[in-house]
């Protein structure tokens, strides 16, 4: 099986122990407490197929079928006992209080009985399974297509240092990329050179690369800076080599006692669990606005099309998640051919915009037909703005680091948006990064909160810009 379904294989143990647990609990729970005789019946059948969906639920929720093949044991243990501990107290609120019983110890009973069935037979497939992964990728025989980008003699003594190691870290080395240029000196390791810097991007993606270890020397900060920001926009994960300040800092986090001095660039900016409830929320968010401004909608629909010529959606190409690109909708709010000479980014006063434009853009209302590019999944709600690929360009020449915002999806409004608006030239685009980046930095749900909450005053106030 391909490594990117295999987390189908821990979904498919993980439903059949749910309903093996359920069905022996409720054996228990009916034969010593409730002191009845057990029988399978179609109230039985029904909650077994309910609670092994919320069970399911509970796990992607918490990451279980992420990176499946990056498991290892001790992980395992304490993701299953978090989540059997959170799954079993919601079960015992919903299922179990109302039971019948004779004394409370019944409760402490139910309970004990639950966490140990339920426990003990979702974790023995699952630290068998994790078990037969990590030997296999010890032993070399699943891995991720790693290349190494560096200075020639740091990229090979990095390289030997990891093919030294007692067991596999699971690196598939299939090449490398010299920052520094000059004579190949990694011919002696059996690692090719790929291709020149300039090539990075098509390296990466003809190679299906999953890992990027930069191997250059500590002191040379700017090019890892550099190097970074050059890769920042594509999946991959992303690995620097760590010296003695990274680790007296505690730069370092270690999972493997036998991996590699390593530090992770990018790791998951939410949890799992946020993920799932961002995109949860966004779709009925976006569900509800759209029920709610639908009178709005045909209001505005029909004053944009009296009050000038032209389609009443303007769609055009913008640049999302990892770099590609999606159409984005909005009210169109200029004249039909703003943009006849070329991309050219509005003003306060210009005069390409409509009467109902004008309108429009203080109350932010020409973005609210995204919120159907959120129910596709291009956009999120809260996000950095999506821009075209021709300003990102312009963006990138002044500011390299801009690649970061690729790494989530783009947003109807952001931090950036409430505290700048439109962005008249390139340079109040980069001054608008610094936030976008900010909020990458530090997504939470409770930012997103705070950022709709702001949004909603501009939009109620006209103070758009």
């Amino acid at each position: 099986m391909k490594k990117k379904y295999f987390w189908i294989v821990f979904l498919i143990f993980d439903w059949v122990t749910a309903s093996t647990s359920w069905v022996c609990f409720n054996f228990f729970r009916k034969t010593y407490i409730e002191e009845y005789p057990f029988e399978i019946n179609q109230k039985l059948v029904l909650s077994t197929i309910l609670l092994s969906i919320f069970w399911l639920f509970i796990y992607a929720a918490m990451g279980q079928y992420k990176s499946v093949y990056k498991k290892y044991r001790i992980k395992e243990i304490t993701q299953t006992l978090s989540q059997s501990f959170l799954g079993i107290i919601l079960i015992f609120f919903a299922f179990l209080l109302d039971d019948q019983i004779n004394s409370y110890q019944d409760y402490y009973n139910l309970i004990l009985a639950l966490i140990v069935l339920h426990t003990t037979l979702t974790f023995i497939p699952r630290i068998i399974i994790t078990t037969n992964i990590v030997r296999k990728v010890h032993n070399g025989f699943i891995g991720f297509n790693t290349l190494i980008i560096g200075s020639r003699n740091k990229a090979k003594e990095t390289l030997l240092e990891i093919q030294n190691l007692k067991k596999s870290s699971g690196y598939f080395f299939k090449g490398y990329i010299s920052t520094n240029g000059g004579p190949d000196m990694m011919l002696d390791t059996g690692l090719k050179k790929l291709g020149d810097y300039e090539a990075l991007k098509n390296v990466i993606q003809s190679n299906g690369i999953e890992e990027v270890i930069i191997a250059t020397e500590p002191k040379e900060h700017e090019k890892i800076n550099n190097i970074i920001n050059d890769v920042a926009d594509l999946n991959v994960s992303i690995k620097v080599i760590a010296d003695m300040y990274n680790i007296l800092t505690g730069s370092v986090k270690m999972s493997s006692i036998f991996g590699a001095l390593l530090i992770s660039v990018n790791p998951e900016i939410l949890s799992p669990w946020e993920k799932i409830t961002k995109r949860i929320v966004d779709v009925l968010l976006s569900i509800l606005a759209i029920l709610i401004l639908l009178p709005v909608f045909i209001l505005l629909s029909f004053l944009i099309k009296t009050g000038s010529k032209g389609p009443i959606i303007f769609k055009q190409k913008r640049i999302g998640l990892y770099g590609n690109p999606f159409w984005i909708f909005k009210f169109r709010s200029m004249i039909t051919e703003a943009e006849k000479d070329g991309p050219q980014l509005s003003s306060q006063n210009d005069p390409r915009i409509t009467a109902i434009g004008k309108f429009m853009r203080k109350t932010r209302l020409d973005e609210t037909p995204q919120f159907f590019n959120v129910i596709k999944g291009d956009m999120a709600i809260v996000g950095p703005r999506p821009e075209r690929e021709y300003y990102i360009e312009k963006i990138v020449a002044k500011a390299p680091h801009y690649k970061h915002v690729l790494k989530v999806k783009p947003g109807i409004t952001s931090w950036g948006q409430i505290k700048f608006g439109y962005a008249e030239n390139v340079d109040e685009m980069v001054a608008r990064l610094k936030f976008d980046l900010l909020y990458v930095e530090n997504m939470s749900l409770s930012l997103d909160v705070k950022i709709l909450f702001y949004t909603a005053i501009i939009m109620i106030k006209g103070d758009g810009k």
